[in-house]
């Protein structure tokens, strides 16, 4: 299994590099015959100029089916892994790019498959769905996880466990990404700078009330990560604007959060705002169905000789969408590490058997 992981983190598959996703994906499938055999059905679903999804089915002694979701893409450019390469630690943890997020979930979905057919225990159809955009909001594969998920018994998320105890994701904050572009008037600085109407003042009015927008209390933040303007220090700055990441945990905040947005506007009113972006992906609130499935993990856990606890995180993935449709999923089955998006990316190899027991045994429930 350790093999298998250098293996996967060593095809680069960078969200906007198509040519490496294909590669990625093409290597990713090749692997996946190699430990399961060639899948009852498979359907390859074109990204565009996101990465492709590949969509295998594997059926089981069971009608039920139960919806595995995995993204191969990272956030990760080319070259990275020259400069950083897979390793082992001394105190056995893997590192590499991707390889907690999600790549080690990816080999653990593909093992508990494994495993459960080597044994010829009871297990349902699988369908596994690999997406190559979920780190840039899954604009191509949010059709297709919304579709399979319709005729599930359960969508099981083999993104990365939370924290060192690698607890499971039950809640997690919805996102919403979006540009506020101010459009002002160039003049000279020092010549004429009452004709002048400065965008990039009147971006930094704006600033202020956006971070505002927050409610701690009801888990909503807003974070201005990216600010630009003007073209030089002696000119009245004419265009300006800022990228703004959105985080809730109550889905009704996202209509509040709309309507502020939409007013904003700066006190001169020679300069004009226009706001773009949208809600990328709703909260994953846990539903009836959400929770039972939790609880089935939780006693499965038990059975192995550990105990399953849960979180809510702020970070999304794709059960987001599965969640907001009131369908039963659970997130957090992947890797126990830390560092995603970070250079200390790492899982802790010790975990592997454990979790990847964990997604066969869940998959048996659902085969009774």
């Amino acid at each position: 299994m350790t093999q298998d992981l250098r293996t996967l983190v060593e095809h680069e598959t960078p969200s906007h590099d198509k040519e490496l996703l294909n590669t990625g994906l093409a290597a990713i499938e090749a692997w996946t015959y190699r430990r399961l055999g060639p899948p009852d059905e498979v359907r390859r679903h074109d990204g565009g100029p996101h990465g492709d999804m590949l969509e295998l089915l594997y059926r089981g002694t069971a009608p039920t089916t139960v919806l595995v979701l995995c993204h191969y893409d990272t956030v990760w450019p080319a070259g990275t892994l020259a400069e950083w390469p897979f390793r082992i630690t001394d105190d056995g943890a893997a590192s590499g790019p991707g390889v907690f997020d999600m790549k080690c979930g990816l080999m653990q979905a593909v093992w508990a498959l494994r495993l459960l057919r080597e044994l010829d225990l009871p297990r349902p159809a699988v369908r596994l769905l690999l997406s190559g955009d979920e780190e840039i909001g899954s604009p191509a594969s949010r059709p297709h996880v919304e579709r399979l998920s319709e005729d599930a018994a359960a969508t099981l998320v083999c993104e990365a466990a939370a924290g060192p105890e690698g607890a499971l994701k039950t809640s997690r904050k919805g996102g919403g990404i979006f540009e506020v572009t101010v459009d002002g008037v160039e003049a000279h600085a020092g010549l004429e700078p009452d004709r002048g109407a400065s965008a990039v003042h009147a971006l930094a009015e704006l600033v202020t009330r956006i971070t505002t927008l927050g409610s701690p209390e009801l888990g909503t933040t807003v974070n201005v990560g990216v600010i630009s303007g003007g073209t030089a220090r002696n000119v009245v700055a004419g265009q300006a604007g800022c990228g703004i990441d959105v985080r809730i945990a109550v889905p009704a905040e996202a209509d509040r959060i709309d309507t502020e947005l939409a007013a904003l506007r700066p006190s001169d009113t020679r300069v004009k705002t226009t706001l773009s972006g949208g809600w990328n992906r709703p909260p994953m609130v846990p539903n009836p169905a959400s929770r039972l499935l939790f609880e089935q993990a939780r006693t499965v856990a038990e059975g192995l000789g550990w105990t399953a606890r849960e979180t809510a995180v702020g970070g999304a993935s794709d059960g987001n969408f599965v969640a907001a449709l009131g369908r039963p999923v659970l997130d957090g089955l992947g890797g126990v590490g830390a560092g995603a998006h970070a250079r200390h990316e790492h899982v802790l190899l010790a975990h592997i058997p454990a979790r990847t027991a964990l997604i066969a045994g869940l998959l048996t429930v659902y085969a009774r």
